[in-house]
């Protein structure tokens, strides 16, 4: 008995360190963002964007009595929530309002890492993912403003690195149990955190109708995305509860501050917010664009235009660093391939993540959109440059090349993605490449 002790000790040992690294490794990534991400965080002062809506409508929530109308209906209310608190512990300036979104965009970072964690089973793959994300810039935007997407994003690449790392486990309830219940509260602050859910579940889905088929490939390889006996123990009311029982139960938790437990007035915010999201725009708005364009970078959004001087600008634009942007594309050729030739089930989670996200805009009556729509797509095509940068064949050292491109084009594109840095017209106008980004 103490020699079978002994090696049960031996066999585990490897692990206990590798899990301490990465958890060290994770916390530093995101006491590294974070940081990043509070410098010059309150210039301006002022509204930015769609600030106007969303802070307003965390201060009613800080009112001791909820004044009539609600305002911002439209959307569900856990990242105003939190926009609140924030408010109610920083005070109502532009630390109070930004500051949730920091948190939220460093998490977003190091849920990349975990992703690559569960991809590539490297500690420096996973590295460079997160580093690709926060150099394409969208996020290091979008983390820097009062807006609903970065919590969405946050919550919803940290749910998908659950699932992922839960893929190719034969038990993965627990994982999958993790997922739906940060897939629920996603959806909590905007409703397009269901999307990646929607990924999942059609995954899971077609795994099991497969497996319901008996399907067997000719060639079965260790490497397959699908594998007849995958999650033996995984039963239907698993899936149930991970996927639908757990994520609608985080999601209604959202809305009992304001609502309590009353059944009406929780179905009446559901029927308000699906009856704002689905009508169809009349009017045009300056900065709107339609999904197969938000890739190309086609229309940025101007979160700011600033004259601080004669010759001088202050800046926000929403656009992402064309150096990771459209190389990417390529690099999602290349999964795409994989995934139908060779069957690689990394690379078909890397597409399902990416496309899923991003094409479920093609099925919405709204025709209203913006760019920073595509941000969990953006966001998740780090993994496949990273995938197409560390194949066999090509030197290690290419992909921490690659990663030094990015920062560069991060730099570069600094002036107008953050106020507090400021630019002169003149560079202002050589960033703006094309005559739709103007």
């Amino acid at each position: 008995m103490p020699r079978r002790t002994a090696e049960l000790k031996t066999l585990e040992s490897p692990a206990a360190p590798k899990l301490s690294r990465s958890t060290v490794i994770a916390v530093a990534i995101f006491l590294v963002a974070h940081l990043a991400l509070l410098i010059g965080l309150t210039t301006p002062e002022k509204f930015v964007f769609d600030e106007v809506h969303y802070v307003p409508a965390a201060r009613q929530m800080l009112a001791p009595a909820m004044s009539q109308p609600m305002l911002n209906p439209m959307h569900p209310p856990l990242a105003k929530e939190l926009i609140a608190a924030s408010i109610a512990t920083f005070g109502d300036n532009a630390l109070g309002w930004r500051y949730p979104a920091t948190v939220f965009g460093a998490l977003a970072i190091v849920a990349i890492y975990l992703c690559g964690l569960a991809l590539f089973s490297a500690q420096g793959p996973a590295i460079a993912a997160a580093l690709i994300a926060g150099f394409n810039q969208m996020v290091y935007v979008q983390a820097r403003i009062a807006m609903l997407d970065i919590f969405a994003l946050g919550l919803g690449l940290l749910a998908t690195a659950a699932f992922m790392h839960g893929f190719r486990r034969e038990r993965p309830q627990a994982m999958f149990a993790l997922a739906g219940s940060l897939f629920g509260c996603a959806a909590a602050c905007k409703w397009s955190g269901l999307f990646p859910l929607g990924v999942c579940i059609v995954i899971v889905a077609v795994i099991r109708l497969m497996q319901g088929w008996r399907t067997l490939f000719a060639d079965p390889k260790p490497d397959d995305w699908y594998r007849p006996e995958l999650w033996p123990g995984l039963k239907p009311h698993h899936v149930a509860l991970c996927f639908a029982v757990l994520p609608t139960v985080a999601y209604l938790a959202a809305f009992v501050p304001l609502y309590g437990l009353s059944l009406p007035d929780l179905i009446e915010a559901q029927r308000r917010i699906f009856a704002d999201n689905t009508t169809t725009a009349i009017a045009g708005h300056t900065y709107m664009s339609a999904w197969p364009s938000w890739p190309l970078l086609a229309r940025p959004v101007w979160f700011l235009f600033d004259k601080t001087a004669e010759d001088h600008v202050a800046a926000i634009v929403f656009l992402g660093n064309p150096l990771v942007a459209w190389p990417a594309l390529l690099a999602l050729v290349v999964v795409l391939r994989d995934f139908i030739a060779a069957r690689r089930w990394d690379a078909f989670l890397i597409a399902a993540f990416y496309f899923g996200p991003w094409l479920a805009w093609a099925l919405l009556p709204r025709t209203l959109g913006f760019i920073y729509y595509y941000l969990p797509a953006a966001t998740a095509a780090s993994l496949a440059l990273v995938y197409v940068l560390r194949r066999n064949g090509l030197p290690r050292w290419l992909l921490w090349a690659y990663v030094g491109v990015a920062a560069a084009g991060f730099a570069i594109m600094l002036p107008i993605s953050a106020a507090f840095v400021g630019t002169s017209m003149r560079t202002f106008n050589r960033l703006m490449l094309f005559q739709s980004w103007i």
